[in-house]
């Protein structure tokens, strides 16, 4: 692999690490007063994930938000560790950031995002061979 995509790579893990680092410090802090905020970032977290995994396997993909389509891209590559309910994570990346679009996840739905970040995490990390990174 040629050092532009390493870097590239590398770039991609450290943005979708920041967000993991964010949810994990909010959701230790009083998690009930950030719950839309730590599942923006899980939404964050998971769209980089499933990106980086596309970029390491040289696969294009549009300008999108979409963790569902970007799920059935990974899942075209490797069905069998990607075989996840991303729930309704997407909403989280743009349409709830908004006044007009208000809602607030609860605190036992916001667990499950950012459980559902972490899991995303492992995988990824579990399939790129980080070590090399």
């Amino acid at each position: 692999m040629n050092p532009e995509k390493i870097d590239y790579i590398q770039n991609w893990l450290f943005r979708a690490r920041e967000d993991i680092a964010v949810m994990n410090r909010l959701s230790d802090s009083e998690i009930e007063f950030y719950t839309s905020t730590i599942c923006f970032h899980a939404q964050q977290s998971v769209e980089k994930y499933l990106k980086t995994f596309l970029i390491y396997h040289d696969i294009d993909f549009p300008r999108t938000h979409d963790v569902d389509f970007l799920l059935m891209e990974c899942q075209k590559i490797d069905d069998t560790n990607f075989d996840l309910n991303l729930k309704s994570l997407t909403e989280f990346g743009v349409s709830v950031r908004y006044p007009d679009d208000f809602y607030i996840p609860s605190v036992k739905e916001t667990k499950e995002y950012l459980e559902i970040a972490l899991t995303v995490k492992s995988i990824v990390e579990s399939l790129i061979p980080i070590s090399k990174f």
